[in-house]
């Protein structure tokens, strides 16, 4: 009969093992994180993005107030910063 130490499989072949599973592993997750990316649509790079203008900054902060999101007081204030800079 064959034991630990006669014909078994040896420590090399153990460590060999277990790169391949997590390679495996690793592949399956680049994969997950790829098929979720393209199938959000989300496409934003990390790249340095464009300075905003003060004409774009108004149209954005009209967009905020007409959705809610500050009040007439901020957005008063916020205007006339803006249009002072």
């Amino acid at each position: 009969m064959y034991d630990w130490h006669d014909g078994g499989w040896g420590v090399g072949t153990w460590v060999a093992m277990l790169f391949v599973m997590v390679a495996f592993w690793g592949l399956l997750a680049v994969l997950v994180v790829y098929l979720f990316r393209a199938t959000t649509g989300r496409h934003e790079s990390a790249g340095p993005t464009e300075r905003a203008s003060p004409a774009n900054a108004l149209a954005i902060l009209d967009e905020r107030f007409a959705r809610g999101e500050i009040d007439a007081e901020e957005y008063q204030h916020r205007r006339e910063l803006l249009r002072g800079s």
